[in-house]
């Protein structure tokens, strides 16, 4: 999590790193519908009684979603993220604009732990992510941004992930955008580029996160 940007004398690409926050719901399930069971006849047919028979009852059917179809819960689980910059005025393409680790949720929610932000400003952020189906993936984050001293609120900020889950299931990649703004809606800074992740497992080295 080596933070190259800093050496950066642009008042945008400032304002841009103070107020970064890393990442990125509904999971679609499978699911099983039961037929119910039509009622019981208390009378039988044509008896002419009107006393109680035997009754009658619907067969109940079964109707499942094949496993193999995709669920969406790939994602889940805690990750280790990188966001390079791409494409963002001022700031060179390459440059590692945040890193940190974040962990998503079978709930469809998401919750990020920046290493590009002090903790004095809030470097925990949250978000909510929806499978589209093909093991990818759209995240929509937003947080509450403030200045470096962590005294002073500038505005929410936007973050946005589109990504591809690798076929082992240990690895994504896609693109983001962060959109920091002040309280009055006025859009302060815009940051793009490429979100990699590399699953954390309980075997996961220390070296392996550098």
């Amino acid at each position: 999590m080596k933070a190259s940007f800093g050496k950066l004398a642009v008042t945008f690409v400032a304002l841009a790193v103070a107020l970064l926050l890393v990442p990125t719901s509904f999971a679609q399930c499978g699911g099983v519908r039961q037929l119910q069971p039509q009622h019981p006849s208390m009378t039988s047919p044509g008896d002419g009684k009107g006393q109680p028979g035997r009754p009658h009852f619907m067969q109940a059917g079964f109707v499942t979603i094949s496993d193999s179809q995709d669920d969406g819960t790939g994602i889940v689980g805690f990750w280790h993220v990188k966001f390079v910059s791409e494409g963002s005025q001022g700031i060179p393409d390459g440059t590692e604009v945040d890193a940190g680790y974040s962990q998503w949720h079978s709930d469809g929610t998401e919750v990020m732990n920046s290493g590009g932000r002090s903790p004095i400003t809030g470097n925990f952020c949250l978000g909510v992510w929806k499978s589209l189906g093909n093991s990818k993936y759209r995240l929509n984050h937003f947080s509450a941004a403030w200045d470096s001293t962590g005294s002073n609120l500038i505005g929410p900020a936007n973050i946005k992930e589109s990504i591809t889950l690798a076929p082992s299931g240990n690895a994504f990649a896609g693109t983001f955008t962060i959109d920091v703004y002040d309280e009055a809606g006025n859009n302060l800074a815009h940051v793009q580029g490429k979100i990699t992740g590399t699953r954390i497992d309980v075997y996961t080295k220390e070296q392996s996160i550098f």
